[in-house]
């Protein structure tokens, strides 16, 4: 099952289910929140499937003209936006290892980066057997739920930004139980989207590299992730394919379990606040910047893939704050 969010005509928050077409939506009469039909989930003992599938429906929406009159929503969001927190693990993919290998290249003949360190201690003891605790990943920081945008709306790249380049991911989608239990949602596409010329200059930077926007997908997948999932992702420039690659996820093709990954995020008591949303990120395979590309406003980015609907989209723009001194005033 895939859910949507969306905005009807009257600008009313509703929840759709896409249908098997792909091309409509049914909305649901009773529902505007797939938190609130979450939680009602884990109250009740009962999977977010079966409390969907007893909301009554009440009209069938043109999926098309939702994405076209930009009146969709994130899959999953908080009403107060500080208690959603966005993180993500990266060195989960081989491509991605390799890419930020070739980011931070500085290999002597018997010397391994620190990149290549943390990616072969993953296919070491990423995905340990049921019962134990694999090898911690790379973990990082993006912000709470104000730096997200949604599917088809711009994200800004930043006055003091180096650049603002793609990451093809998917995303683990979370709330947290009354009694702090960390409970799946679903899963989406996103774009975590960062500052690569930034990281590049030192892997210290990473961390900064990381605060910036970021969007997730439009629908949200409701079950278990297939092993293997295959995507696409690209670049638009003036209405011109510039870069474009496949890029596979999937436990098959990552060095940790998803199960791992969710147990060294939410070991952390602070992470399992009840009633907070979490967004992570699980790792890109690809990247447009080691093709060379560097992304200019206007562009856009849209990341694909069969079992999650609609690709997920979004333009570059300029962010409108200036490239200035931030002062403190002293009280």
């Amino acid at each position: 099952m895939n859910l949507i969010q969306f905005l009807d005509q009257n600008q009313n928050r509703r929840v759709g289910i896409v249908n098997t077409d792909g091309q409509t939506i049914t909305s649901l009469a009773e529902a505007t929140s797939i938190y609130d039909l979450a939680l009602a989930a884990h109250r009740s003992g009962t999977s977010l499937v079966d409390v969907v599938s007893a909301q009554p429906g009440d009209e069938t929406v043109s999926y098309d003209a939702l994405i076209a009159e930009h009146r969709i929503l994130l899959p999953l969001d908080h009403p107060d936006p500080a208690h959603c927190l966005v993180t993500g693990t990266g060195l989960t993919h081989l491509g991605s290892a390799q890419s930020r290998d070739a980011m931070h290249a500085k290999l002597q003949a018997d010397t391994l980066t620190d990149s290549m360190k943390m990616f072969k201690l993953g296919l070491e003891g990423g995905k340990p057997a049921p019962g134990q605790i694999g090898v911690a990943p790379e973990w990082f920081y993006k912000g709470d739920g104000s730096c997200i945008v949604a599917p088809e709306a711009p994200i800004e790249l930043p006055a003091f930004a180096e650049d603002g380049g793609e990451e093809s991911e998917i995303v683990g989608l979370y709330v947290i139980g009354d009694h702090g239990e960390p409970l799946r949602v679903g899963f989406a596409l996103g774009n975590e989207y960062s500052d690569h010329k930034l990281e590049r200059q030192n892997y210290l930077y990473l961390a900064h590299s990381k605060l910036r926007q970021c969007s997730f997908g439009p629908e949200l997948y409701v079950g278990e992730l297939p092993d293997h999932i295959e995507g696409s992702a690209r670049i638009v420039r003036h209405h011109e394919v510039i870069w474009a690659s496949d890029w596979l996820s999937g436990e098959a093709n990552m060095c940790h379990t998803i199960a791992n990954l969710e147990h060294h995020h939410f070991k952390y008591a602070n992470f399992r606040r009840p009633g907070d949303v979490h967004v992570h990120y699980f790792g890109a395979a690809v990247l447009s910047c080691l093709s060379g590309i560097v992304a200019e406003p206007g562009d856009v980015f849209e990341i694909a893939a069969t079992l999650f609907g609609k690709p997920l989209r979004n333009s570059l723009v300029s962010g409108t704050e200036e490239k200035a001194p931030i002062y403190v005033r002293a009280l």
